[in-house]
């Protein structure tokens, strides 16, 4: 049994999105799970349009997912050469002839039968193209028949590539014919559409892999998602690890129906990775991530009490801010449902001032304090629980309110209960 040998051939022409990267990641993964190569192969042959800035993304983004390539990255720009001699080849036959400096192939008049492993067989009527141009005017092959002397010079077994190309499928496989090349194994994968049907844009998810990094998705997570787009591991499971993807990845489980981007479901993902995390990994993670001026062992203790609580490390950035801030932001509706009340913020008073007479401000402490001041005032514990959240963090979510005020400490909890005493910015 020949090892299997597959391929990701980005162009330099834009960054990696989610799209190229999710056909990245099933070559790697029917690799990884074939014990076979991947092979990286960069097909830069359009020189106006080709550029090292995105060269660089592509690459950097596939190293940040973990998307290890055996071979490569081999350079479409510098193997002119080769294509040249394989139109050579087919001039020689009279299958091909020129046209001034450009090479044109006759298609051969006939039916071509594709059995393409996820969709079954395609029968496509090859009478209906006429002719192909291999060498263009400029001497560049063009992208069908480089493609084809590329895979088949690499020993491609099996070309994994999006549903927009099985057009160009029949096309190459009458080259394949035409050099006496037993085609490789094509699956062709579904597209990714946004949620309302229509093709990925920037409003729905289509951009760069690299922006999701920025954004503080984690890898782990960019790759369980994406493997999902298309595939199912079989029993409906959603979480998932890198090395238990491998094992259950296989083609007969990639779906014929385009997938659908939700940014959603990829932030819950990415909160379930980042709960799996340990908390020391967790801070290790975060730390070139977050900025702020703040003791070590004071981080140390807000990162525990958010750690299961945020979905992306951009998330735990802004709840960051909230802590180390000297200003305050007001959800305008957390706002008027919770302190426009002269009576609530009459309890906020009280609440402050019990505060302010706490020598010991732990979470402990306060917590008494509140509570005593909730069943003198026959209140319900959320009475002033939910006031006094919004009071000092400006919505009325966060984690639990004792641990979030000890952590704030007590010249800012009073600072923050005083803009509401006199209703300043709100």
């Amino acid at each position: 049994m020949s090892t299997v040998r597959v391929r990701f051939a980005p162009s330099p022409t834009g960054n990696l999105h989610i799209g190229s990267a999710r056909t990245a990641l099933f070559n790697w993964l029917y690799a990884r799970a074939q014990s076979g190569k991947f092979i990286l192969r960069i097909e830069d042959t359009d020189k106006n349009r080709s550029s090292e800035v995105y060269l660089k993304e592509i690459l950097s983004s596939l190293e940040w997912l973990g998307m290890n390539w055996d071979e490569g990255p081999y350079f479409q720009s510098k193997r002119q050469e080769i294509y040249l001699s394989y139109a050579e080849k087919l001039l020689r036959k009279g299958l091909a002839y020129k046209d001034g400096e450009a090479v044109i192939f006759r298609i051969p008049h006939e039916k071509i039968k594709i059995y393409d492993l996820v969709h079954g067989e395609i029968e496509v009527d090859n009478s209906l193209i006429g002719e192909l141009v291999l060498i263009k005017s400029d001497r560049t092959p063009a992208y069908n028949f480089a493609c084809v002397v590329d895979d088949m010079d690499m020993n491609i077994t099996h070309i994994i590539r999006g549903d927009d190309h099985i057009s160009n499928t029949n096309k190459q496989i009458a080259l394949y014919n035409a050099l006496e090349v037993k085609p490789p194994k094509f699956a062709h994968i579904p597209l990714i559409l946004a949620p309302d049907k229509s093709r990925l844009s920037k409003r729905f998810g289509a951009v760069a892999i690299s922006e999701y990094r920025e954004k503080g998705y984690l890898p782990e997570a960019m790759i369980n998602y994406l493997a999902l787009l298309g595939w199912s591991p079989g029993d409906n499971r959603e979480f998932m690890e890198i090395p238990q993807i491998i094992k259950r990845f296989t083609i007969k489980r990639v779906n014929k129906r385009s997938a659908e981007f939700n940014e959603d479901k990829l932030r819950w993902l990415n909160g379930e990775h980042i709960r799996k995390l340990s908390l020391d990994k967790f801070i290790e993670i975060t730390r070139p991530f977050v900025k702020g001026d703040f003791s070590e062992e004071w981080f140390e203790k807000f990162a525990a009490l958010y750690h299961g609580r945020v979905k992306t490390l951009l998330e735990f950035q802004e709840e960051l801010n909230l802590f180390i801030s000297e200003d305050i932001e007001y959800r305008k509706e957390d706002v008027e449902k919770f302190l426009k009340n002269d009576q609530v913020l009459g309890i906020l008073c009280v609440a402050r001032e019990r505060l302010e007479r706490l020598d010991d401000f732990t979470p402990e402490r306060i917590e008494n304090e509140m509570r005593a001041l909730v069943e003198e005032k026959g209140l319900k514990g959320g009475d002033l629980i939910h006031p006094l959240r919004v009071a000092v963090t400006g919505k009325s979510v966060s984690a639990g309110i004792f641990e979030v005020l000890t952590l704030l400490g007590k010249e800012k909890t009073l600072k923050r209960l005083e803009i509401c005493r006199k209703k300043e910015n709100l």
